[in-house]
């Protein structure tokens, strides 16, 4: 009887209309708070998602930061040259097969194509622990090993541009619409390489340099076992990735590259004392390190918080000029192409389109035949050559030519100020792409023509003033700023110019530079070096070692005539290619103006 008057009850309060309308208002208002969550737990699926990405570029930084061991080269160059009891010329060559390695990267393109991308990590690692771990051991006079170190060296450098591979295909496979971004921030960590391990030795309180050589062996495998778990559980590449999600991307780089700049100011400026000090600094240092894991998820609570509680709140799109670069690129490349006598693709683009006088087309696709029939790519080759390979030799001269100028003990700052600098030019690298096209409308091969100029001012001044702490210092900064812009913006340049399809295999034919300069240059600083020492009677064997500044004063000279052909080149390269740049500049606003119109409509 209790149950029939509770249902009657409950009939005749549903019956009635008020009482209707009331629940009528309440399934809406429920209906409202499902949607609300529905969308909240979407979103929250698809930062779980998204995270993966992240982790895998956190363990990109994290190799790019602990495998540029070829820039310590100058902290142990000296005692490696008083052990073997080899000249400046002969310690040159070692330093050239570091750099040879460099130009067999296609053996790394082969093995990706065949190998798991983690099997290539560790094979990487692999040649970087026999390479550098056999050295140490003919350092601290272990084993003894005739002039074979030579293959050593080349096996070392090989293991660097391994290493470079696998973070270039997570990059590009991971962010395929952000990957200028990717790509110019993980390469700047590169160059930040020689002041990481210069705080681990201050930090375990070694008078040797040889110890730089074990950790070179180390610490590389180390971080790719670290490295593993992230590379394994990447996620599965997006075939459209969603504008949200593009431009979110864009402003978390931006604070990734803030973060960046931080991390550089932190190793520029702040010297240890003593080992406790370099300890206490090192462990910042790592945190630093670890902090990009932690940015990406501030950009998507932040819009999660946004979204949920006040779209009043919502994070402005202030770059809705931006849409998707990858796709921009493609749709204007196609409509570039559709002139062209032979059709709409780029890859249908006839043999002879490659010859000098042909006017330049961004993104056209060049095999290897066709790339060295272009006059820009020469004038590319010649700035490169000129500029970014002129620096690093210089980082491989620069224990020499401290010791020389009578500044021994300041090479380890030294390095670390030519790695910081190094660091920062990588950064600026990026620039082009974070400056909106109204604000500043420069091609990309404009910007690597400035980035050229500090080269000849920096060896005027050490030509000048060498025998000066402070000008040492400055140049140094400015040679270091200017390679890393170079080195960090050569992928891009590279896509742009000659196609980004081929980009692997025209980048490892630009870089052949590398080792050709290396040994001209530094063979012709070395035969001056010689022709000014005289054998040392302090303990340094058969070595021979030069101590004023005409050591180094005519290589000064002439490296600085050499740069300024670079910067030349560098120009004429920028004048043949800005109207390239400016129609491409003209259909990107074309396209953003209709995008808009129709949002708008």
């Amino acid at each position: 009887m209790r149950e029939l008057i509770i249902l009657s009850t409950t009939v005749h309060a549903i019956a009635s209309p008020n009482t209707l309308f009331s629940h009528q208002t309440k399934l809406s208002f429920y209906y409202t708070r499902f949607a609300k969550h529905h969308q909240t737990l979407l979103l929250f699926s698809t930062m779980v998602g998204l995270s993966g990405k992240w982790m895998v570029l956190a363990a990109t930084i994290w190799m790019q930061a602990f495998t540029g061991t070829n820039l310590d080269f100058s902290a142990y160059s000296s005692e490696l040259k008083s052990v073997l009891g080899v000249s400046q010329v002969q310690l040159n060559y070692l330093a050239t097969a570091s750099d040879l390695g460099k130009a067999l990267g296609w053996s790394a393109g082969l093995a990706v194509v065949w190998m798991p991308l983690w099997a290539v990590m560790f094979a990487a690692a692999a040649m970087g622990l026999v390479g550098y771990g056999a050295q140490w051991l003919v350092v601290a006079e272990v084993i003894t090993l005739p002039y074979s170190v030579f293959i050593l060296c080349l096996l070392a450098g090989c293991s660097i541009c391994w290493f470079n591979t696998v973070c270039f295909v997570l990059c590009i496979n991971n962010f395929p619409s952000a990957m200028p971004f990717a790509l110019s921030l993980t390469v700047s960590f590169n160059g930040v390489s020689a002041a990481l391990y210069n705080l681990v030795v201050k930090s375990i309180d070694r008078s040797s340099s040889a110890v730089y050589l074990l950790l070179n062996s180390l610490i590389p495998l180390f971080v790719s076992v670290v490295a593993l778990i992230p590379i394994l559980h990447q996620p599965p590449p997006l075939c459209s990735p969603d504008p949200d999600v593009v431009k979110r991307d864009k402003r978390t780089f931006l604070g990734l590259n803030a973060l960046a700049f931080f991390t550089g100011l932190y190793l520029l400026f702040l010297h240890p004392s003593d080992s406790s000090m370099a300890r206490l600094l090192l462990y910042g240092a790592i945190f630093l390190l670890i902090l990009p894991l932690g940015i990406p998820g501030i950009f998507h609570d932040r819009e999660w918080l946004n979204r949920t509680f006040s779209s009043s709140f919502i994070l402005a799109a202030d770059d809705d000029d931006e849409v998707d670069n990858l796709q921009l690129h493609k749709h204007l490349l196609s409509h570039s192409y559709s002139a062209t006598p032979n059709g709409i693709s780029g890859e249908n683009t006839s043999v002879e389109e490659g010859s000098s006088g042909e006017t330049v087309m961004l993104g056209q696709e060049h095999k290897a035949g066709m790339l060295v029939r272009r006059l820009e790519f020469w004038l590319y080759y010649v700035a490169y050559i000129c500029g970014g390979t002129l620096g690093l030799v210089y980082s491989n001269n620069l224990g020499q030519i401290a010791q020389s100028l009578g500044h021994g003990l300041m090479t380890s700052k030294l390095i670390a100020i030519y790695a910081s600098f190094s660091f920062f030019g990588r950064l600026l690298s990026a620039a082009p792409d974070f400056i909106p096209m109204n604000k500043v409308s420069i091609s990309r091969t404009g910007w690597l023509a400035i980035a050229l100029l500090p080269t000849p001012v920096a060896f005027s001044l050490l030509g000048a003033f060498g025998g000066s702490a402070l000008a040492i210092q400055a140049g140094t900064a400015l040679i270091g700023l200017s390679s890393g812009f170079i080195f960090a913006a050569a992928v891009s340049i590279t896509s742009e110019l000659f196609g980004p399809c081929g980009v692997g295999m025209n980048h490892n034919i630009l870089i052949t530079n590398i080792p050709i300069g290396s040994l001209v240059y530094g063979y012709l600083a070395a035969t001056v070096y010689d022709s000014n020492a005289a054998p040392s009677a302090a303990g340094l064997g058969e070595a021979l070692v030069c101590v004023g500044r005409e050591c180094y004063w005519l290589t000064f000279v002439g490296w600085g005539c050499v740069s300024v052909v670079g910067v030349v080149c560098s120009v004429m390269l920028f004048l043949r290619t800005r109207h390239a740049y400016h129609r491409f500049q003209t259909s990107k606003r074309s396209i953003i103006c209709l995008s808009e119109l129709v949002h708008t409509c």
